[in-house]
C-alpha cells in the first residue's frame, strides 16, 4: 500500500443510499474504480469504509505512522468530528479531501468542513469521479 482512501459512514450504501444525490455507483464499484485508476498511474491504494469514527480514527493514525498519502471521504464525520481533524492533522504526506457531492450546494450544515483546514485540498462535487481527480492530485504532489 502507498495511497489509503478513506471512508466514513453510509459510503458503503452507495448505489441504494439516495441516488439523485450520490449516483448509481455502488461501494465495490467504486473501490474497483479507485484501486484500478491508482494502479495505471504507480500507486497500490487500499480503499476502506467504516461507520466507526473510531475506526477512521485508527486508519489515519496508521497512516501517519507510515507516511502514506490519504484521500478521505469522511462523510457525515466532516461537519462536527474535531477527533477524525485532529488524527488528520498528524499527516506529513498529502491529504485529499473529497466528497461526491457538493457540500457547499447543500443543506446549510453541511457547509463547514472540520477537516478542510487540515486537508492539503479539497474536490468534490463531481460524483465518483471526486476520487479519481483525487489520484491524480495525489500524483501532481509527487507523493509516494
Amino acid at each position: 500500500m502507498n495511497l489509503l482512501v478513506l471512508n466514513g459512514p453510509n459510503i458503503a450504501r452507495l448505489g441504494v443510499r439516495e441516488p439523485a444525490v450520490y449516483g448509481t455507483t455502488t461501494w465495490q464499484q467504486l473501490r474497483e474504480a479507485v484501486i484500478d485508476y491508482a494502479a495505471a498511474r504507480g500507486f497500490e491504494a487500499d480503499v476502506r469504509q467504516t461507520d466507526s469514527e473510531a475506526e477512521l480514527i485508527g486508519w489515519l493514525h496508521e497512516a501517519a505512522d507510515a507516511e502514506v498519502p490519504v484521500i478521505l471521504n469522511p462523510a457525515a464525520f466532516t461537519h462536527y468530528s474535531y477527533g477524525v481533524r485532529d488524527a488528520a492533522a498528524q499527516l506529513s504526506a498529502p491529504l485529499i479531501e473529497v466528497h461526491i457531492s457538493n457540500p457547499a450546494a447543500r443543506e446549510e450544515f453541511r457547509h463547514t468542513s472540520v477537516i478542510a483546514g487540515v486537508a492539503t485540498g479539497t474536490i468534490a462535487g463531481f460524483g465518483v469521479t471526486s476520487y479519481l481527480l483525487a489520484v491524480d492530485a495525489v500524483v501532481a504532489l509527487g507523493a509516494r
